[in-house]
């Protein structure tokens, strides 16, 4: 496929759909979606054409938005109520200004603060939340249940919130086995299923292998044989078995073994911090990401240069990507569900900035191209064919 490309953001203000033309040129902008909330993450159905919004915060509660036609309308499945609610229903002449009343109580209303994360797995759609919950819808979005087994783990007690709050914001999938999922939750770790969630294994532990540099663990929340807890996000490779590749707050790791085991793949990267990772559909061991200097020293570019990291052998190495970006004075930062792919032919790799940029390659990285500008705070990107 090298045709046409939808690249889905999702924004502090709203989602937003970039089109283009054939060849993946010639960019236009629809938008802002979703009454303007804020859209941790936006994923397509590519069974069925459906799109998926999920955000939220505590003024407009937390909610999954779905769209039918494209985008064109959206229709909203409240998860919990926010002040907002409370607000209306106790100032009728606010409501009648505003032209509605109050939604009705939600399912879960009290529990959750915000939704971070989508995942599709055998037809069943997936929301991670904030407290971190785990919610499973089986009618394409409109009603939700709680994954209980997740929410009652055994280490639960022990789980830490990381800067943004204890958030489960990266859930994948495995195409051909719809029982197994794995979920990042910061900072709990990843946790896995393989029974379609009726039991959970948190799979954290390092590999035997040595990586012959300074130990990133991340020792306030691991132990010796643990990497640190904090996930930032997380990607299974394409092809059989159970090859993922994870960005942690304290370097980048490779688990052969769907996260039983994880080795460190940091080497010849400028910075063990960073959030997003990227895998190609096409080739297991080429991924991607986007280094930044550090948790406490800015969170942007290292020597304020942007750069996207591309290896060619399962992060055994790595290049530098830098033709089209800001190598001067970039000051951005690219948060940890803002970089996508596509599955055209050559792989079509994507990024969003905290500054409102998304960024293209269509050539696996070697030259990028800024595709909007000026867009709200990028949360999220990701891609379906047009």
């Amino acid at each position: 496929m090298t045709g046409a490309v939808t690249v889905l953001v999702g924004t502090t203000k709203g989602v937003f759909l970039l089109r283009s033309g054939a060849g993946r040129t010639g960019w236009q902008v629809s938008g802002p979606h979703c009454d303007g909330w804020n859209i941790n993450h936006v994923i397509a159905d590519p069974a069925t054409g459906a799109l998926y919004a999920a955000g939220g915060g505590e003024f407009h509660g937390a909610g999954v938005w779905r769209s039918t036609d494209g985008g064109e309308t959206w229709v909203l499945s409240l998860l919990a109520n926010g002040m907002m609610d409370a607000m209306l229903a106790a100032d009728p002449g606010m409501a009648a200004y505003l032209g509605r009343g109050p939604m009705p109580d939600a399912p879960f209303k009290g529990r959750i603060s915000a939704l971070w994360s989508l995942g599709l797995s055998g037809g069943v759609l997936y929301a991670g939340a904030k407290p971190a919950t785990l919610f499973a819808s089986r009618d394409g979005g409109e009603t939700w249940e709680e994954v209980e087994a997740l929410s009652n783990h055994p280490s639960r007690p022990d789980w830490e919130p990381g800067g943004a709050g204890l958030v489960l914001h990266t859930i994948v999938g495995d195409p051909e086995d719809a029982a197994k999922l794995w979920v990042g939750i910061s900072a709990a770790g990843v946790f896995a299923t393989e029974d379609g969630g009726a039991s959970w294994e948190r799979r954290n532990r390092l590999s035997n292998e040595g990586d012959g540099h300074h130990d990133h663990h991340d020792h306030s929340h691991g132990e010796g044989h643990e990497l640190g807890f904090c996930v930032h996000n997380m990607v299974r490779a394409p092809g059989g078995g159970d090859l993922m590749y994870q960005q942690n707050h304290h370097g980048v790791f490779r688990s052969p073994d769907g996260g039983r085991s994880w080795h460190p793949i940091t080497a010849g990267l400028p910075s063990d911090f960073g959030f997003p990772i990227a895998v190609d559909p096409a080739d297991a061991r080429r991924l991607w990401t986007f280094p930044l200097n550090g948790d406490t020293q800015g969170r942007f570019p290292p020597g304020a240069s942007a750069a996207v990291y591309r290896s060619e052998d399962g992060g055994e190495s790595w290049q530098a990507m830098t033709d089209g970006l800001p190598v001067k004075d970039c000051f951005f930062t690219v948060l940890r569900q803002a970089m996508a792919v596509d599955r055209a032919s050559p792989t079509g790799v994507y990024f969003g900035t905290n500054s409102g940029s998304v960024f293209a390659s269509r050539d696996r990285g070697a030259h990028w191209h800024e595709i909007a500008r000026h867009l709200p705070t990028v949360l999220s990107v990701e891609t379906v064919a047009a």
